[in-house]
Order: C-alpha cells, then structure tokens, then sequence
C-alpha cells in the first residue's frame, strides 16, 4: 500500500469510528486504539507534506494559539426561546399556535434542553469555516479555532454535492462522565477542581490555545438551523436526520407527538428517560415540527412564535453510596438502586436513587463508598448524575450486578436489543408482589386502603396469588380478621373499597393488567377506540398499530399479553369477579361512532363538588368525549363550578367562558339538556 492509499484508508477509518462514537454511539475500538490510528496519520502526514489536508482529522487535534477573539455578526439573529414551567403555560402555547395556524391540532418536536453554551458552526461547500458563539444574539466571538477540536464537529460534512451554505446551531458541552474524569485528573494535580460542566465549557471555548480547549473534552449537538442555501426540510425530524446523515450529531432521544394532550404524556415520558441522557438538561424544548409553517408564524423581537421551552428547576445534592441493591419490578425488571446517606434536596430528604439498569450502572461507573451527585429536577424523583472520581480514597468496591434473579434465582435475559434485564419466571414472587402493589394503585384500579404493606402481609398468609384473589377476600373476611393490625373496622373499609372498583371505567382495568407500554394515555386510547376487553384482546398486531398514538411496539406488546398463556389466565380469572369488561361502541349506519354530548368540548372544573370527586368527574368528561383542562381560556368550552369556586370562576367571568353547576352538569351527560354554547355574559344557559 502506497503512502497516499494508506493516508486516505487511515482517514476513511478515523471519520468512520467518529460517527460510530458520537453519532451512532455504539463505538468499535478504545479510545487507545483511535489515538494509534491517529498518531500513525500524523506521521504519514509529517513524512509526506504533500498528503496533508485541512479537513484531515489530524487537524481536528488542534493548531497554533490565538492572538484574541474576533467578534462576528450572525448572519441571522440567534434568538432567545421563551420559557414556560407548568403544563397549564404549555397548553396556552399551544392554544396560541393553534389560534395563529387556524388549526385543531400541532405536530410537535420535543427535544431535550441542552444546559450547555449556545454555538453556531458555518459550513459552505462542506467545509467549516467559522464557528462563532451566541454572545449578544446579534454578534458573537469567533472559536473557529477551539471548534475544530470539539468532538462531533466535522471539519468536512460527509455529502457528495454539499449545500452553498448551511449554518447549524446548538450546544456545546461536557458530558457528566468526562466533567468527572476532569474533575479526578485536576485533584489528582492538586488543583482546584471545575465547577460544573456549563460553566467549564464556556471557559473551554474561550481559551487562546485550542490544545488546552481540546483537553477538556467538549462536545457538540445540533438542534437548529440558521442560514442556508440550497437545501431545504420539510419538517424538523427529517432536519436531524439530514445532519446526522451529513455526520453532525444532534440532541439526543427527539420525538415527534401530535396533540396537545399525546404531547404532553411524550414530556412526561421523556423527564423519566431523563438520566439515559449524558449532558445537563434543564428541561424540554417543543417545536412546530412543521418547517413551512414556522416560516409563516415568524418571530417576535426576542425569540420565534413556534417554540417554547418547557423548564424546570435543577437541584443538587452530593451524598455517598452506602449500599447497591437490586429490586425486581412488576415485569420482572432488575433494578439497581443505589442506597444513599440521606441528603436534603429541593426540600426533602433523599436516601435512595434508582440506577435504572446494568447498562447505566456501568456507565457512571458507580462503586459502593462513592461520592456521587444527585439531581432532582422538577417532580422528577432523584437520580445520580456522576460519581464524585476526584474524591475516591481506594477503599470504594465494585457492585457486581446479578446473573441471576435475586428474589426466585431464575433465569434473567437482556431485551433483545434494549438495556433491561430481566427475570423471565412468570411465577416469580417480586413480581406477583409488585404486580399487586400495581393493580391497587391510584393510577390503575385505585383500590382504597389496599398498600404495600397489607400486599405483603395478604401474600405471606397466602390470601393472595392472583390479581382474581383480590375480588375474593369478601368471603376470606375471618382470616383477614386474624391478621396483625386488622380489626373489623379496618377489614371492613378494605373490603368496601375493593368493592368500588368493580365498576371501573375499562381503561382502568386495562391499565392494571400490567402490560409492558401500556400507561393510562395508551389504555384510554384502546378502549375509547374498541369498546370493550373482548374486542381489545381479538384484533390482529396489525389493526392495534393502525389506532392513533399506539404504533408496532405497543401494538406487538398487547397482542403478545392476550395471546399468552398467561395473559389469558388473568384475563379469565378476573372475569368470573364481575369487573367492567367494558360496552360495545355504539356506531352510526354509516359506521361512524355515534357523537357523545361533550364530544369535543373542553371544559374546567373548580371548587368543591357534591356529587363527585376530582377525578371522577375528570372521568365523567372524558367518558362523554370532552377534555378535562386545568386552566381557563378563551378556548374553554364550559366551567363547571362548586362551591368556593375560586380565580378560575373570576377568569370565566372576565372572558365570558360559559359557567354551570354540578346539578347542571349531572343534567348534561345524561342528555336531559343541550350542550352550553359560549356568549359573551358568562351566565349559565340554565339561568
């Protein structure tokens, strides 16, 4: 192999390990064997001048100093994002966008919120040629020089014919595994260790040497578009995947949702994903997928009209890792939970957090004895960040994660391309007990008075083995009796809330069944769709994924429980105790689902009700086909209002939203009056 074949072999296989490491994140090779391969091209390079380029990526290693920074003016305004921090500001936005787009429904991107330092990188004809910071929004300094180390950013876009022109934005950052190696290394130096990682990167990108930039580590992820030419997108998904395509790595985990309502239980799903992601994250950025549209709604002087950020508050605390347990969950998940010395954080008292799985216990590395940060951000229960590495004294013990279940010792498998393990033994105690604590919960059948501790005491006395079980302690009374800490009194409010749930909505029931995707939204859907369990359980893989906001996965995971063996077993036990299997959908002759009387209707409810509870009459509104809101506006169909009704009643009134009382309400769903339209008095039409 000639020295020119051998400089371009070398370089195809360093871009290529690049992409797998920063964009794929599934890297091949050591960082030792990248470095071999670099420093044998920095050789050629040296020994044959001729060979050298300035897209190679030897010289992403970083050049000579810098005299100082030059300031730049962006070609385009690098704009502020308004901030919101509650899901009733969330649905204001999105009634805005609505108002503005004449619309029903948005398509949203939601995406993490980098807590890095905002950056734009310019590239034309491929090549970068200027990376400058955010700065004022107007003009910014020049780190083209510390850019070019930064890992992710390609000093030459992998396209064939390339755009004229293409500015991407986003964040440059330290990841909280590198911050803490940092972190070690300056200890280890004696010197005083970084702060944290934002503020450390923004110094990265400052610095005159781009050796000492390259030192620390940052990296890069692309979230937005600035100025171009000759390229354009349709949507925001299809902008991240051109950037990936053209080897820039993007903002990790973004997904797409349509509705208000599917978007926000996409928000909510993404906070608990929260820990799988490896930079700091102060919330959740929702964008107009739609990339026409955005052109069309414009900006306002500070910041554009198609976005939003959805933030939360960030608190710390650094403790020590007492202990490492594994727990197993309701589907035989295996989870490490790291034991902590209690440590008071936003306010409450923090002793234990979840390391999630095998995987991420690997990746930060925890050891028992370590000094690990925790974060608690917004309602998010607590999580471990990093592990303190500059504070380890040598005495700290590795965790060994099991090979086998700790509760039953059976067998536990990986999901076949996921990052559970789990125990595969249908019959494993942990998971009956946690199955049961599941079942009972607010969330799916709200079972009254029904905890984790009577669970343990009624499965230790053997009164239960199967969800079933629970529906036929009304003839077991005597032996719930002679449990510890059961007088009549107790027994009897058991059973009485045991008894309440038989009547629950289907979505409940379906919630409760325990099936691996399925959440409350989800179930909601299934049985607002199919009417009834029966109808559920009988449709092909095929015909659940084609049901709105349902899809292949959770489609496959349905059909999979009620085609089990076990499944069918719990579905068939639990029919012989009476529960609501739900009702056929009532469809018109055109086959169309006969309308319901708040089909469509938005409405709020405020002060002290009679004839239901919060949550009930949430249910009633949906049952009927409205939608519960938490918060008044020009967009709200009705308010019902109880007793001390309170700031939302004086909002109605100032906006002329429609007001009536429960009894009204009552007289509503049962179709003994008309819908109330909206008028500019803010009375009842029952007045």
């Amino acid at each position: 192999m000639s020295p020119q074949e051998e400089v371009e072999s070398l370089r195809r296989e360093l871009e290529r390990h690049n992409r797998l490491y920063y964009i794929e994140a599934r890297p091949e090779i050591s960082d030792l064997e990248f470095d071999q391969l670099l420093k044998r091209l920095e050789q050629l390079e040296r020994e044959h001048p001729e060979l050298d380029s300035p897209d190679s990526p030897t010289h992403k290693v970083g050049g000579e100093p810098i005299s100082g920074f030059q300031t730049v003016e962006h070609r385009l305004p690098m704009l502020s994002i308004d901030n919101v921090y509650s899901e009733d500001e969330v649905r204001e936005f999105d009634q805005r966008l609505r108002k503005l787009l004449g619309s029903n429904s948005v398509e949203y991107a939601v995406e993490y919120k980098i807590d890095g330092v905002a950056l734009a990188l310019i590239y034309e004809q491929g090549r970068l040629v200027q990376a400058v910071t955010r700065g004022d929004g107007r003009s910014g300094d020049d780190v083209t020089h510390n850019a070019r180390t930064i890992g992710g950013v390609p000093l030459k876009l992998e396209a064939s014919s390339p755009p004229p022109l293409l500015e991407v934005r986003g964040e440059a950052f330290i990841s909280n595994q590198d911050f803490a190696h940092l972190r070690a290394e300056q200890e280890r130096a004696g010197a005083e260790p970084f702060a944290n990682p934002r503020n450390t990167t923004a110094g990265a990108l400052k610095l005159l040497d781009p050796k000492l930039c390259q030192a620390r580590k940052v990296r890069f992820v692309a979230h937005g578009l600035g100025a171009s030419e000759g390229i354009a997108f349709s949507t925001h998904a299809r902008f991240l995947e051109q950037l990936r395509e053209f080897g820039i790595p993007t903002t990790p985990l973004v997904q797409t949702a349509t509705g208000i309502d599917a978007t926000l239980e996409l928000c909510h799903r993404m906070m608990e994903d929260l820990h799988t992601v490896e930079m700091e994250v102060d919330g959740l950025v929702l964008k107009l997928n739609d990339i026409p549209l955005r052109d069309e709604l414009g900006t306002t002087s500070k910041s554009p009209r198609w976005l939003i950020a959805y933030k939360w508050e960030r608190y710390e605390g650094i403790t020590r890792v007492i202990s490492i347990e594994v727990q197993v969950g309701k589907t035989g998940t295996l989870t490490p939970v790291a034991n902590l010395e209690p440590v008071e954080i936003a306010g409450s008292t923090v002793s234990r957090a979840s390391l999630h799985n095998r995987d991420e216990l690997q990746r930060l590395g925890v050891m028992i004895g370590d000094w690990v940060v925790v974060e608690k951000a917004g309602k998010i229960i607590p999580h471990v960040v990093r592990v303190e590495e500059h504070r380890r004294e040598g005495s700290e013990t590795p965790f060994v994660f099991p090979n086998h279940c700790p509760e039953c010792g059976g067998e536990v498998r990986q999901d076949e391309g996921g990052v559970y393990v789990r125990c595969i033994n249908p019959q494993c105690p942990a998971q009956l007990r946690e199955g049961l604590r599941f079942f009972a919960s607010r969330q799916a059948m709200d079972i009254d008075g029904l905890g984790i501790k009577l669970i343990e005491q009624l499965l230790a006395a053997g009164l239960l083995t199967s969800f079933a079980d629970i529906y036929r302690l009304r003839d077991r009374r005597d032996e719930l009796l002679a449990l510890e800490r059961m007088g009549e009194r107790s027994v009897d409010n058991l059973l009485a809330g045991i008894e309440a749930t038989r009547d629950r909505p289907l979505w409940r029931l379906l919630t409760a069944l325990n099936i691996r995707h399925i959440g409350t939204s989800n179930a909601r859907i299934l049985a607002d769709r199919f009417g009834t369990l029966e109808e559920i359980a009988a449709q092909s893989a095929e015909s659940l994924a084609e049901v709105d906001e349902v899809g292949p996965v959770i489609a496959q995971s349905v059909f999979d429980f009620f085609h089990s063996e076990v499944g069918q077993q719990i579905v068939n036990d639990l029919r012989t105790c009476g529960l609501n299997f739900g009702a056929p959908i009532e469809r018109q002759k055109d086959g169309a689902t006969a309308s319901r009387p708040l089909e469509g209707q938005t409405i709020v409810v405020t002060g002290t009700l009679v004839h239901f509870t919060r949550d009930s009459i949430k249910e009633a509104i949906h049952q009927h086909g409205g939608k519960a809101s938490g918060s008044v506006s020009k967009k709200t169909d009705f308010v019902v209002a109880g007793e001390n009704a309170g700031s939302k009643l004086d909002k109605a009134n100032e906006l002329g939203v429609k007001v009536i009382s429960e009894e009204e309400f009552l007289q509503l769903i049962s179709g003994d009056a008309e819908t109330p339209a909206r008028n500019n008095s803010g009375r009842s039409l029952f007045d």
